[in-house]
C-alpha cells in the first residue's frame, strides 16, 4: 500500500535542498584565500602604496638637480634598458631577494642590463619581518645579489620595508619588535659589506609599524614612497630624501623615481 507523505515534510525537504545549494553556491563564488594573497615571492617595492596611501598627481617637471631613475622586479621580466637610457634614467634598482625563500629569476638581465646600457645600479631586498632575523635576511641578501663593490657602478643596496602584502600590516609586531629587526637587518648589512643600506619605505607606514622611529636618520639614506605632487611629510630623523618613488604608471616599466641630487652626486653616493 503506498505511503503518503505530507505536504510539511515535502516543505521541509525542499528548504533543506535550497540551503544546501545556496551553500554550494557561495562556496564557488565566494575568492578564496588564495586568490586574495598573492604568492610569496611576488612582492614588489611599492606594492602597498596606491591601496594605502592613494595617488594625487605627479611632480610637473624634473628639475635640474634630481635624476631619474627606476626600480623593477620580475614583474617586469627583460627589460628594454635601451629605451630607458634614452629617455633620460641615469640609475635603477632590481629586486635581488625576498626573506630567506626567493630570489628574482630575472636578476641578472636587469641588474646587468642596467649596468651594460651605463646606469649606477643596486640591489633591493623585499623584507618579510615575520619569517625570519632580520640578521639572516640581510645575509640571504648580500649572498644572493646585494652585496657592493667600489666601481663607481654599483649603490649600496636597499631594505624594501613596507605594507605587508601576505597578512597582517606590520607583520604581526610591535613597534619596537619592528624598530630592532630593522636594525639587526642595517647592521649585519654594513658588517658584510661597510656600507649603510638605503631605506625604502613610506610615511605612513613607518608612523605605524614603527612608532614613527627617528634613530637610522643619522646614517642610512631614505627612500620614500608617495605617489603625489610632493614628497610631503618625511619619516621622524630624516630632514630630506635621498629618493624619491613618485609614480608606479611611468613609461616602460611603471616605477620611476628621482634621486635628490645631480648625477655627480649620485656618483658619490655609489662610490660611498
Amino acid at each position: 500500500m503506498p505511503v503518503h507523505r505530507s505536504g510539511t515534510a515535502r516543505v521541509g525537504r525542499l528548504t533543506v535542498t535550497g540551503a544546501l545549494l545556496a551553500a554550494f553556491s557561495a562556496l564557488c563564488t565566494a575568492p578564496s584565500s588564495a586568490e586574495t594573497t598573492p604568492a610569496r615571492g611576488s612582492a614588489y617595492m611599492g606594492m602597498g602604496v596606491l591601496a594605502h596611501d592613494g595617488r594625487s598627481g605627479t611632480p610637473a617637471t624634473r628639475k635640474a638637480t634630481q635624476t631619474e631613475g627606476v626600480d623593477v622586479s620580475s614583474y617586469e621580466g627583460n627589460v628594454a634598458w635601451s629605451t630607458l637610457w634614452n629617455s633620460g634614467v641615469k640609475w635603477a634598482y632590481t629586486k635581488a631577494t625576498e626573506g630567506t625563500y626567493y630570489t628574482n629569476s630575472y636578476f641578472k638581465q636587469q641588474y646587468n642590463g642596467a649596468y651594460g646600457v651605463g646606469m649606477i645600479r643596486g640591489a633591493y631586498h623585499f623584507a618579510t619581518p615575520d619569517t625570519s632575523s632580520g640578521a639572516k635576511q640581510a645575509n640571504y641578501f648580500v649572498d644572493h645579489g646585494g652585496g657592493w663593490s667600489r666601481n663607481g657602478k654599483t649603490l649600496p643596496g636597499v631594505l624594501d620595508i613596507e605594507w605587508n602584502p601576505y597578512g597582517a600590516t606590520c607583520y604581526g609586531k610591535s613597534a619596537s619588535s619592528m624598530v630592532g629587526w630593522i636594525s639587526d637587518f642595517l647592521k649585519t648589512y654594513k658588517a658584510r659589506t661597510g656600507r649603510d643600506a638605503v631605506i625604502y619605505t613610506a610615511t605612513s607606514w613607518w608612523t605605524q609599524c614603527t612608532g614613527n622611529y627617528g634613530g637610522f636618520a643619522g646614517k642610512n639614506p631614505l627612500w620614500i614612497a608617495r605617489y603625489a605632487s610632493t614628497v610631503g611629510t618625511l619619516p621622524a630623523g630624516w630632514g630630506y630624501y635621498t629618493m624619491w618613488q613618485y609614480t608606479s604608471s611611468g613609461p616602460t616599466v611603471g616605477d620611476h623615481d628621482r634621486f635628490n641630487g645631480a648625477l655627480d652626486r649620485l656618483k658619490a653616493l655609489a662610490n660611498g
